[in-house]
């Protein structure tokens, strides 16, 4: 019996279903952080509105396998920008209990890319392992 697919199925809820919590996290408390963030490093305020196409949207795209590749590149995409906006004074750092201090966010962005290597997998809306899923 094969699992691959079955493997890139929870791979995928994993990481969608975890950055979804972000997502309705700022929907519940609006942009208005990451608003301040972006103004801050000189960027367009209005960016902060593609969080929610980062941390809703992609997630969405991912889980039910429609698209998954490009969600995923969104997902990389978007904790990337995380790690320069927010926590890039953390990206050398140890957390007190001896692992690293990003390793939430390392997690979502590796998972994202092996998402983006992978595939939706049978398992998924579209069922194949095209380009796009």
């Amino acid at each position: 019996m094969h699992t691959d697919d079955l493997g890139k199925l929870v791979l995928r809820a994993t990481l969608a279903i975890l950055i979804l919590f972000h997502g309705v996290s700022k929907i519940l408390s609006g942009p208005g952080y990451i608003v301040g963030l972006l103004s801050h490093a000189g960027l367009p305020p209005a960016l902060a509105y593609l969080v929610y196409v980062g941390e809703i949207v992609a997630p969405l795209l991912i889980l039910f396998g429609v698209w998954s590749r490009i969600g995923a590149l969104i997902v990389v995409v978007n904790m990337l920008v995380a790690f320069g906006l927010v926590h890039s004074k953390q990206l050398m750092m140890i957390n007190d209990t001896g692992g690293w201090q990003l390793e939430l966010q390392g997690f979502y962005l590796f998972v994202a890319v092996a998402v983006l290597l992978l595939g939706a997998g049978r398992f998924s809306v579209g069922g194949k392992n095209g380009f796009l899923n």
